[in-house]
């Protein structure tokens, strides 16, 4: 058994080494065959033949470049002014009648005045006229009528002291007739119901008493 294994070994180891030499002189002719030249004869003779076509080549002519692009010019953009909405005040409507002749037109007459509605002062109270009747006139039988003027206040006082307007022709009487008006109580004067100042013309008689 042992010597059986041992010649199969070496059978081994033989086969071995004869592939190794082989390569190693397979390299070393191809070396050799490249450094002869004889691989490129081989390699031309395998390979087909090139066919090479010569293109003459035209020359092209100079051609003037192309005009550059005009130049687009936008045009100012105009802004429209705003809009502006003014409300005028819608005249009124009137039915008069406008003036449309070049006559001259007069004016309407002022309205008249207002009526003021007045009252004349009046006596409201008053002595008897015997209690002022001179004795002397009463002696002699002096009589007549003296005509005085009496001014009331509003209050319907007398307002200062009455005057003489028209005598009855004898001073004792007349004197008489003022002192009789200075203690009456008047009813005074009125405009519109409202009491005011006024004077009144009032006649005081003397005549003897049977």
């Amino acid at each position: 058994m042992a010597y059986y294994g041992s010649r199969h070994d070496s059978s081994f180891y033989s086969q071995r080494t004869v592939f190794f030499i082989a390569i190693v002189l397979l390299h070393i002719g191809l070396y050799f065959m490249f450094k002869a030249g004889l691989a490129t004869r081989v390699i031309k003779m395998i390979e087909p033949p090139v066919q090479v076509d010569v293109v003459q080549e035209t020359k092209k002519l100079d051609t003037p470049p192309p005009p550059p692009p005009p130049k687009m010019e936008h045009p100012p953009v105009e802004i429209p002014p705003p809009e502006v909405t003014i409300n005028m005040p819608a005249e009124a409507q009137t039915t008069a009648i406008t003036n449309v002749t070049t006559r001259h037109v007069a004016p309407p007459p002022p309205p008249p005045p207002r009526q003021i509605i007045r009252t004349a002062a009046s006596i409201l109270r008053a002595p008897p006229t015997t209690d002022y009747y001179p004795p002397t006139s009463q002696r002699l039988g002096e009589t007549g009528t003296t005509i005085i003027r009496l001014c009331s206040a509003p209050d319907g006082s007398v307002e200062g002291k009455p005057t003489v307007a028209r005598s009855s022709g004898s001073p004792r009487l007349d004197e008489a007739a003022v002192r009789w008006g200075s203690h009456v109580r008047m009813r005074p004067a009125t405009e519109d119901g409202k009491p005011v100042q006024g004077c009144v013309n009032m006649g005081v008689k003397f005549v003897l008493q049977d």
